[in-house]
């Protein structure tokens, strides 16, 4: 991963092979952001012309290479985009991918500097935050199962230097550690949503988030099949049936040293299905590849946890992480079968491809028991949120204010979100004549069916948030901003700022 690092010194007096340099859009154009003087004076001036001869726009996703051959002090200008300011300048998001799209643009490099963290002008924690983040976040690729090392052209730049106003402001160096925390967490994430199946299944599932919360200094339970029977844990049990590689429920607990009397308790819940053929409601054949990453709700609460105890936030947070492998077999759970939960409660199971739900059931009911004062849980839920809402932005159902503060952490650090209602008809449309309801509703709204479900489990009092992220989870297409080809490491740094706004709120 790129290491980073603050300078405050003048740029002549610094080494590096290239330089990250930001472009703004107007009505009259292309638009130098503010760092790039001095290389555009070591150029004679020319470097607006040189940059619009190469088809510069300076709007967002921009990302263009110029080399000064020897004209400068640096052999190489990258040049991106961040498009029109807003009326407060530009945003900590448009930075960050901006950044993204220069940390690509730069591998192989050995090292690089960057003035994007004072495109405002005057540099401020938000904004080194955000370039630092951007450049670990879209520099990051996944090589782990590559037979032969991977070409140098091709690795992440070594170390990049964020030029600021000053290097050793205390404000300026914490924005830095902590944004390096949050890029190590969603890397992790990342990381365990693009490994293959056949290494990551329940039970190895359940030891590396053992192995990573120690380290961390997470306390870390591990219910096996066993464990699972004598706790009543049926759904988790239900969907794990099909599979030789047994479910598991992993309990990660982080206590801060101090907490404060009248904090808030949060409780996690996060999907952890390692593989989903769909079961004996078997997927299509074409993309069920895909379907490893059906765990990217679990990978995103692990790496939560890991971040809640690199910050250490002053509050208690109790990740209840459900973890199964959904396949077709004699022993599977089928159609028809009525499924008994964790809190007593029982569901006709119509489709057992909606097996999400069933596994979140328990882990819901569980992580109540807690008596957390706020859940959230995040889940590769539907389909159905990838119709309504497309591949980037995730619904978010649950409590309205809960709901909406989440929502709106999201879309504060660049997580699109969108807050769902939970309507009475699509509701009823799940009841069952043989329990007490059904796994799905009867067509239209499957991604707000899945959302009444859980709710069926949340207990009262507790303020709840369900973002589903089917389809912002994985990126099958080109890298975009800081998102790379493949797993994004989403929601993680929504459920950051989310427990924050929270904290601030309670």
């Amino acid at each position: 991963m790129t290491t980073l690092a603050l300078s405050d010194r003048r740029l002549d007096r610094l080494k590096a092979d290239a330089m990250v340099i930001g472009l703004g859009s107007n009505d009259d154009g292309l638009v130098l952001l503010p760092g790039a003087e001095a290389i555009d004076e070591s150029l004679g001036g020319a470097l607006v012309a040189a940059l619009l001869t190469l088809g510069a726009t300076g709007k967002q996703g921009d990302c263009l290479k110029l080399v000064t051959f020897g004209q400068a002090s640096v052999p190489l200008i990258v040049a991106v985009g961040l498009g029109s300011p807003g009326t407060d300048g530009y945003t900590a998001d448009q930075v960050r991918r901006a950044a993204g799209c220069a940390a690509r643009a730069l591998s192989g490099q050995a090292t690089a500097i960057t003035t994007l963290a004072g495109v405002n002008g005057d540099t401020d924690a938000q904004l080194i935050g955000a370039a630092a983040e951007g450049i670990m976040l879209g520099g990051y690729t996944y090589t782990a199962y590559k037979s032969t090392a991977p070409d140098a052209a091709l690795s992440p730049v070594g170390k990049v230097t964020i030029l600021v106003d000053r290097a050793r402001n205390q404000v300026a160096t914490a924005a830095l550690k902590r944004a390096t925390s949050i890029s190590e967490a969603v890397a992790v994430a990342r990381d365990f949503v693009n490994m293959p199946p056949n290494d990551l299944y329940p039970e190895s599932f359940a030891l590396k988030a053992r192995a990573f919360g120690r380290e961390a200094g997470v306390r870390v339970e591990v219910l096996d099949e066993k464990r699972l029977l004598a706790g009543g844990f049926g759904g988790v049990l239900a969907v794990g049936s099909g599979s030789e590689r047994k479910p598991r429920l992993v309990r990660m607990t982080y206590t801060p040293t101090k907490t404060a009397r009248s904090a808030p308790t949060f409780a996690l819940v996060g999907k952890g299905i390692t593989f989903d053929s769909g079961g004996i409601s078997l997927k299509p054949g074409p993309k069920m590849d895909l379907m490893k990453t059906d765990m990217a709700g679990a990978a995103a609460m692990i790496a939560s946890m890991l971040l809640i105890a690199a910050l250490q936030l002053p509050v208690k947070v109790i990740a209840t992480i459900p973890m199964a492998e959904n396949l077709p077999s004699g022993g599977a759970y089928r159609p028809a079968d009525v499924v008994t939960f964790r809190n007593g409660k029982t569901a006709e199971i119509l489709n057992t491809d909606a097996e999400g739900r069933v596994v979140l059931a328990d882990a819901i009911a569980r992580a109540c028991e807690d008596k957390p004062d706020y859940l959230i849980e995040t889940s590769t839920l539907t389909g159905a949120q990838v119709v309504a809402l497309g591949n980037r932005t995730a619904g978010v159902m649950g409590s309205v204010p809960f709901r909406d503060l989440v929502t709106a952490a999201g879309n504060a650090v660049g997580e699109g979100a969108w807050a769902m209602p939970l309507p009475d008809e699509v509701r009823s449309a799940m009841d069952s004549a043989t329990a007490d309801f059904a796994n799905i509703g009867d067509g239209p709204g499957g991604m707000l069916a899945g959302g009444h479900f859980l709710q069926e489990f949340v207990a009262d009092g507790v303020q709840w948030a369900h973002v589903d992220i089917a389809g912002p989870s994985y990126n099958s297409g080109a890298p975009y901003g800081y998102t790379p080809k493949g797993a994004a490491g989403v929601p993680v740094r929504t459920i950051l700022r989310a427990i924050e706004d929270a904290i601030a709120a309670h």
